[in-house]
This record gives C-alpha cells, sequence and structure tokens, in this order.
C-alpha cells in the first residue's frame, strides 16, 4: 500500500492473519451418524464445533472431560472438615492456656481430663473418615 513512496496509515479492523483458513468442504451425514457425531462433539467439550472436526481428521488427542458433581461435593466437604479441625485445633490450645490460668491445679486438671477424652473420641472419628475416604478413592476415583 504504498503511493509515492509513502505508506498509508492502518485504517483500522482485524489484523489479517498470516495464514488464513480460506479451504472449505462439505460433508453429508445421515441422521444416525449426526446423532452420533453430535454426542461426540458434546463429550469432548470443545467450544468451538470446527476445531473438533479438525482435530477429528488429523487425529489429534480428543480429551473427554467428566466432571463427577458427587466427588466434588465430597472432597469440598472433606476441605471443610478439615478446616473445621484446625480450628479445633487452635481453640483447643486456648482453652488449656485458659483452663490454668483461671482455675485452681486440681480443678484444672480435672477439665482437662474431660477435654482428653472428647479428643480421644475425635481422634477414633478421624480415623473412620480416613478409612471412609479411602473406601471413596478405592470404588469411585480409581477408573
Amino acid at each position: 500500500m504504498e503511493s509515492n513512496g509513502k505508506t498509508t496509515p492502518h485504517k483500522g479492523g482485524r489484523h489479517p492473519k498470516k495464514d488464513p483458513a480460506v479451504h472449505r468442504y462439505s460433508i453429508s451425514l445421515s441422521a444416525e451418524e449426526n446423532a452420533r457425531f453430535l454426542s461426540l462433539y458434546e463429550a469432548s467439550r470443545m467450544d468451538v464445533m470446527a476445531h473438533f472436526i479438525t482435530a477429528c481428521i488429523f487425529q489429534k488427542a480428543i480429551t473427554n472431560v467428566t466432571v463427577d458433581k458427587a466427588t466434588m461435593d465430597y472432597y469440598m466437604r472433606l476441605t471443610t472438615l478439615f478446616g473445621q479441625f484446625r480450628a479445633v485445633g487452635t481453640n483447643y490450645n486456648q482453652v488449656v492456656k485458659i483452663l490454668y490460668r483461671n482455675f485452681s491445679e486440681k480443678k484444672a486438671a480435672a477439665y482437662l481430663y474431660k477435654l482428653e477424652k472428647q479428643t480421644a473420641e475425635m481422634a477414633v472419628l478421624c480415623q473412620k473418615i480416613i478409612l471412609l475416604t479411602e473406601d471413596f478413592e478405592a470404588k469411585h476415583l480409581k477408573k
């Protein structure tokens, strides 16, 4: 775009592609083939159908991503539960300090004994959670 040795300024719009796709092909599918094609396309979770077709033609890897809502929900709840366990640990330390600061040695020891029993119950519960999680992973995630 030179006129008299000078370049004309860009007038806006898109920059042209270096290698534009200008070759187009058309195919016809039966109703059964179309249904199968559409199910494969939906399973691939690709956004653009042209990219899916190109990947099929040139045998690029087409990944099917499936999201299991139950598994995601389980792990979100498990993460929340572990957050609560950390909070219990913090509170445990604060309670022990307060017991020894505000009560006599004998009374603090009595309350601490009760706290230890509750902690032992919580440890058993934590072991059950770990076993349930291992069972869940073995059944649902090792596919």
